[in-house]
C-alpha cells in the first residue's frame, strides 16, 4: 500500500524541485509518470529536465513517443502509466485517484505555495484521498529544508 505526499513548493519552483525528486525515485528502482493536465507545460517541463547538469541527466520522454514503455521517466497528461510506472508525480492539479494511492508505491503531489488556486487544489486532493483511506504526509520547504508538517 503506497501513500500520497505533498509537496508544498515554496522556496524552488517546480523545474527545480522535480529533478531533486525524480533522482530519488530512479535511485530507488521506480519507473516514474510525471502527470500533468497542460501539454504545452508538459513540454516546457520536457525542455527544463533536458538542460540540466550532465551528471544529473535524468532519462525521460513526452508519452506518445514509439518508446513510452522504455522511458524511465514519462511525462504524460494521461492516467495510464505504459512505461509501467510504480510512482506517480502529479503537478499542476493533475488528478490522483485514491486507488492509484493504494496500489502505487507512491504519489507525489507537487504544487506552487504560492499560487492560491494550486493551494486550493492541493487541500481538497489531500480532504479527498485521506477520506478515502489513503495515507498522506505533507512536506513544507518554507524554513528553506524540508520538513514534515502532517500525516494522515
Amino acid at each position: 500500500m503506497g501513500a500520497a505526499y505533498f509537496y508544498h513548493l515554496t522556496q524552488r519552483p517546480l523545474e527545480v524541485t522535480l529533478p531533486l525528486l525524480l533522482g530519488k525515485a530512479l535511485q530507488a528502482g521506480w519507473h516514474v509518470a510525471v502527470r500533468g493536465r497542460d501539454p504545452a507545460r508538459l513540454d516546457w517541463l520536457d525542455q527544463k529536465l533536458w538542460l540540466g547538469p550532465e551528471d544529473g541527466f535524468l532519462p525521460h520522454g513526452l508519452a506518445g513517443g514509439p518508446h513510452d514503455a522504455d522511458q524511465p521517466v514519462l511525462l504524460t497528461t494521461g492516467a495510464d502509466r505504459p512505461n509501467g510506472a510504480v510512482c506517480v508525480m502529479a503537478v499542476d492539479g493533475a488528478e490522483v485517484a485514491p486507488d492509484e494511492v493504494q496500489t502505487l508505491e507512491r504519489v507525489c503531489i507537487l504544487f506552487d505555495g504560492n499560487d492560491t488556486d494550486a493551494v486550493t487544489v492541493a487541500r481538497s486532493q489531500w480532504k479527498a484521498l485521506t477520506a478515502a483511506g489513503c495515507s498522506a504526509q505533507y512536506w513544507s520547504e518554507a524554513s528553506g529544508k524540508w520538513e514534515k508538517k502532517a500525516e494522515a
